[in-house]
């Protein structure tokens, strides 16, 4: 059998089934835009909510107009769904969330439009179960899932369970020759979900979350730092660690399996509006007030975060009609294209 080093398995469950009671420590980039008074707002050249701008991003992309039947696992508070449908009433859409404290707060912001709600693990569903959806949504969340922790001292795992992730890790490694080295953390959840995604051919995939191999701008290199470690990173919250994500394993899945993938980070479709204040707060080492503490962390973030868009081919075949943004930082454009 493959030899395989010891690692602790890092999981979220426990803490979203059984003490998730408020995302007031998570705030995510769309919730942080979508009051109408958020002063994150101001730092964007356009001043709509998260989800209005992520729509108007995916339609130049994908035919929204010929999806139906759409699929968003771990909808947080709902409020992108919420713009989704407002947007496109035609939609009918599904919750499926393993939060009952999430899927209640969804239940309410979603009141009058067409959803399910679905209290279940995406991990134990099967793909046969996803193949009447034809868009699937995983924003913001991907770090939640589970993930194997490199750890060359420690196994925390039983020998029945070592064995079963010794057969997983050996099954993306062979199938889509994915190089996992010995010392990286792995994202063994995202990557099994994907997988499943892909395995019910749904048309079109749209994923996020912090990655571990964004990179900064050019321009911004004088107001902006973090790392880019290549290797999925420990992000500690309350009650539960996430880790970042590597998306160069789940674009090598996504195009193995006939996919094209549009990949970048969320400025392309949160356009920066790089005014005099926001360059203010970016050059402060401390900022003097809350409000240019919100900025430092909100372009961190437009930067941070990477985005990918999925694409079966022959979806991609029926719609030449696709257009392919101008934003700067798409690390990579549907291939052929431009030519």
């Amino acid at each position: 059998m493959m030899r395989l080093m010891n690692y602790l398995l890092n999981t979220t469950e426990d803490y979203h089934v059984n003490n998730l009671n408020s995302l007031g420590w998570e705030l995510t980039v769309c919730n942080a835009l979508y009051p109408d008074s958020s002063p994150c707002r101001n730092v964007l050249l356009s001043k709509e909510s998260f989800g209005v701008q992520l729509y108007h991003f995916l339609e130049k992309l994908i035919p929204l107009h010929d999806v139906h039947d759409v699929l968003e696992v771990g909808g947080g508070l709902g409020y992108l769904m919420h713009d989704f449908l407002s947007l496109n009433p035609a939609l009918s859409a599904t919750m499926l969330d393993i939060s009952p404290y999430l899927l209640e707060k969804q239940k309410e912001i979603l009141s009058g439009f067409n959803v399910s709600f679905c209290p279940k693990d995406i991990l134990k569903i099967t793909p046969n179960d996803l193949t009447c959806f034809d868009l699937v949504i995983m924003n913001e969340n991907l770090g939640d899932l589970p993930t194997l922790v490199s750890h060359p001292d420690k196994n925390t795992c039983t020998e029945k369970e070592s064995t079963h992730l010794q057969e997983r890790v050996k099954y993306f490694k062979e199938k889509y020759q994915l190089s996992l080295p010995e010392d990286e953390n792995i994202n063994i959840g995202a990557m099994e979900v994907l997988d499943k995604f892909c395995q019910a051919q749904i048309k079109y995939i749209y994923l996020s979350e912090h990655s571990c191999e964004s990179s900064i701008p050019a321009h911004l290199k004088p107001y902006l730092n973090f790392a880019s470690p290549k290797n999925p990173e420990k992000i500690t919250l309350k009650g539960h660690d996430e880790y970042t994500i590597k998306f160069s394993h789940l674009q090598k899945i996504a195009e193995f399996c006939n996919y094209k993938v549009v990949r970048g980070q969320f400025a392309d479709f949160l356009p920066l509006d790089f005014n005099d204040k926001v360059k203010t707060a970016l050059r402060l080492e401390t900022p003097f007030t809350a409000e240019q503490e919100i900025i430092q962390q909100f372009v961190y973030d437009l930067y941070k975060y990477e985005y990918m868009v999925i694409i079966k081919t022959d979806a991609l075949v029926k719609s030449p009609i696709i257009v392919i943004p101008a934003h700067a930082g798409i690390q990579n454009m549907l291939k052929g294209e431009n030519s």
